[in-house]
């Protein structure tokens, strides 16, 4: 049967229990797997129990990878996987430099290219230039030290209900420009840039399309056309939007590109949702050591096997997110399903990490208030 996208959330995006709320921002929760309140930080109870010991994966709260693809990590290398979710790509950066101290782990999956320069500069990362690296990683790099290795390719895009859209006979927006037309009021649900990385990814795609001097105009207009800011990816696709996996009523989504093909039924030959390919951001996602590391050589480890073939091969349909490695074969519903921008949005490291916060601030006192 095919593997739908509420499957994946039942077994993926919603596999992390929430355990606490994070001080630096107001998040949904954090989660922890296998944690316990009394460990050494960075390391479990049962350290050691295994002939390699235990290595602890800091990642974001959509992390999945399929149980056989850890396990054959955990016995090739002898190492036990423990992974701690502290929330969502912000939240998980911000938490990352609380404590780099006492860090959470020793290795960081998540990271993503509108958050990578800051990790760089709070020297949370020590470098590593994995072997294992593909030569397509290559063109990410953050900088020349290697603190962080590119994992996968994103893009973050607003997502469609072709079936809303044709049962109330509306033409389907195509463009930024058009989001804040009046024939769309109160259709759109998109995420918090301080609190959200696919939203943060969104606030530079609208930068990047109307420059500095526009992009706050433009978030105006989206606000009198009744937009909705929820914290995080999950409650914007399962609550709010319209498609197939949520029972909400606004039928323009912030989401991925590849989110399309996990709303197609078992054989069918269209797909209810689709990517408006023209509002598409580029997002990278990066792992690297954490300084302070307690196993830095399991961490080392890790970023390998991120990279390895059979991680690489597994990340689309467990995270769905494209590899890193063009050379790895994608599922056959991406071709017809999950087309990529020609010409994604994008924006210099440099220009975002100079200017992130001043625009998250900017973009608060717009649409919040």
């Amino acid at each position: 049967m095919a593997r739908t996208l509420a499957d994946h959330q039942r077994t993926g995006r919603r596999r992390l229990a929430p355990v606490a709320v994070l001080a630096l921002l107001p998040l949904a929760a954090c989660s922890a797997i296998g944690a316990d309140d009394d460990a050494e930080p960075g390391r479990s109870p049962d350290a050691g129990a295994s002939p390699g010991g235990t290595v602890v994966l800091v990642t974001h709260d959509s992390f999945a990878l399929s149980d056989e693809t850890i396990a054959a990590f955990e016995e090739e290398t002898g190492l036990t996987l423990e992974t701690r979710a502290p929330g969502d790509g912000g939240a998980l950066v911000n938490q990352l430099i609380l404590t780099k101290d006492a860090p959470l782990g020793d290795v960081v999956y998540g990271i993503d290219s509108t958050f990578a320069s800051r990790a760089v500069a709070e020297g949370v990362l020590e470098p590593y230039e994995s072997p294992a690296e593909p030569a397509d990683a290559a063109q990410y790099a953050v900088d020349d030290d290697h603190h962080l290795t590119a994992v996968d390719v994103g893009d973050v895009c607003i997502n469609v209900d072709h079936e809303w859209f044709a049962e109330q006979g509306l033409a389907e927006p195509t463009t930024l420009e058009q989001l804040a037309d009046p024939a769309y009021r109160d259709l759109l649900v998109v995420t918090n840039p301080a609190t959200s990385s696919p939203g943060l990814a969104f606030l530079l795609a609208t930068v990047a399309r109307f420059g500095e001097d526009g992009w706050a105009d433009y978030w105006t207009a989206l606000r009198a056309n009744g937009v909705k800011v929820v914290s995080g990816w999950s409650d914007a696709y399962y609550v709010d939007f319209s498609g197939p996996s949520s029972e909400g009523d606004r039928p323009l989504a912030l989401s991925y590109a590849s989110s399309p093909p996990y709303e197609v039924a078992e054989g069918a030959e269209t797909a209810p949702t689709g990517a408006l390919l023209d509002t598409c951001f580029r997002q990278v996602e990066y792992a690297g050591v954490l300084a302070g590391a307690a196993n830095p050589e399991g961490a080392q480890q890790v970023v390998d096997w991120l990279l390895s073939p059979e991680v690489q091969a597994d990340i689309p349909e467990s995270m769905y997110v494209y590899p890193v490695d063009g050379g790895v074969e994608l599922p056959e519903s991406w071709a017809a399903f999950a087309p990529r921008p020609d010409e994604p949005l994008t924006l210099e490291p440099d220009m975002i990490s100079e200017n992130r916060d001043a625009w998250i601030a900017r973009w608060t006192d717009v649409v919040l208030g």
